[in-house]
């Protein structure tokens, strides 16, 4: 799979650069909690886990990685503190893979359906019209058909929003008046998607957490309408979080996973945040795939999430 491939040169400076506030961040909280020390000692693991849980890793990943390093040091009694950073990557990407051992699809590979049902989740203000915009962008590139559909009725300006990526990427968007029924809005996505022979089917929810039990019936829902047209529709749920909000994404990526079954996540705005390592927290904490993570502007700085070059950019010294 492409995931294994050479992770390009361009993808990797997009990365680099992306995620360097909240290296910078980081790595002077290390450098901190290292200060002075030669091994790696119970003073230093203190300070790493005080560094880690400032840096939005979250708590209960936080105390994983620590157990992790301590029984690295315990193996190896002679581990000093120049080593400590090479040994952090190599057991954060090491737990990363284990908790999600799924491998996350390129745009250039074969969809395991057609067309393939993307429904897309998250609060408004997250970008979520935006990383539809670019998923059909990058879809678009790789020689797929994409449709889009506009089933976030309840705010006009998302109608607009999915209408001007389309136009800007050259997809269809298939729409209803403001107020429609969601659901009404898949059915109709998915038939013209379907009778025009489209790989990807992209959908667009409404951005609330108004109340759980609202959010989990109007979800089913539109599931249920959909699998009408397609029987296996969803075959992705992905909930769009805010990087940049840090420990607030938690919060959202627990209120939606307890309304819906979330398959995957796209996790925005890294750029220009110090609050990137709640990547890591929530790939580890929820046990689902983060499959995009959005590091700027342009059409092409959605990436496919490639969790050791991840961990390398944000931790690794040089």
């Amino acid at each position: 799979m492409a995931f294994f491939g050479l992770f390009g040169k361009e993808k990797k400076e997009t990365l680099d650069k992306g995620l360097e506030k909240t290296k910078e961040s980081v790595l002077s909280k290390i450098s901190r909690a290292i200060a002075g020390k030669n091994t790696i000692d119970d003073d230093v693991l203190d300070n790493l886990e005080e560094a880690l849980i400032t840096s939005d890793v979250g708590v209960e990943t936080t105390l994983r990685i620590i157990e992790r390093l301590q029984e690295r040091v315990k193996k190896d009694k002679y581990l000093g503190t120049t080593e400590l950073n090479h040994i952090l990557v190599d057991e954060v990407a090491s737990l990363l893979a284990e908790n999600n051992a799924m491998q996350v699809m390129d745009f250039t590979d074969p969809l395991p359906a057609k067309p393939y049902v993307v429904m897309v989740v998250g609060v408004n203000g997250v970008g979520k019209t935006t990383t539809i915009g670019k998923l059909a962008h990058q879809y678009k590139q790789a020689g797929k058909k994409v449709y889009l559909g506009a089933a976030d009725t309840f705010r006009a300006a998302a109608v607009e929003q999915l209408c001007i990526w389309g136009e800007r990427v050259g997809v269809p968007v298939i729409k209803q008046q403001q107020g429609s029924d969601p659901a009404s809005v898949a059915f109709d996505t998915l038939q013209s998607a379907k009778a025009n022979d489209a790989d990807v089917v992209l959908i667009d929810t409404a951005g609330r957490l108004h109340n759980k039990v609202n959010l989990m019936n109007e979800l089913t829902k539109i599931k249920n309408v959909m699998q009408k047209v397609v029987p296996d529709a969803p075959h992705d749920v992905m909930l769009v979080l805010d990087g940049s909000t840090g420990q607030n994404a938690f919060e959202q990526a627990k209120q939606f996973t307890k309304a819906t079954q979330v398959s995957s996540l796209a996790i925005t705005k890294l750029d220009g945040t110090a609050k990137g390592g709640v990547v890591i927290g929530i790939s580890d904490q929820f046990k689902i795939p983060v499959r995009y993570i959005g590091l700027g502007e342009q059409m092409t700085d959605l990436q496919v999430f490639n969790r050791e070059e991840f961990v390398k950019s944000l931790l690794q010294i040089g």
